[in-house]
């Protein structure tokens, strides 16, 4: 592996790309981690959107109570957080 140092190509030491290879590999476990905080996000903002329909002086629906309830249970899903499957609003 190379490295730049002040402008100029040079081999990285043994250390140096062990260093590396260690960063990347905690990069890439954490991958999951961050793709389940992207997808809760979303779910969170939806859920949102409509959570004025679920104060005491309104009455909803059927449909709407169905989709809240499985946007809140995306993360139970088993493709969770890499394949979603997002419910319809109605």
């Amino acid at each position: 592996m190379k490295k730049y140092v002040n402008g100029v190509l040079t081999d990285m030491t043994a250390d140096e790309i062990a260093a590396r290879q260690a960063e990347e590999a905690a990069w890439a476990a954490g991958a999951n981690d961050r793709a389940a905080a992207e997808v809760r996000e979303k779910r969170n903002s939806l859920i949102a959107e409509t959570d004025y329909l679920a104060l005491s002086d309104n009455t909803m629906t059927s449909d709407m109570q169905t989709y809240r309830q499985a946007l809140r249970d995306i993360p139970s899903q088993s493709g969770f957080p890499t394949n979603v499957t997002w419910p319809t609003k109605p």
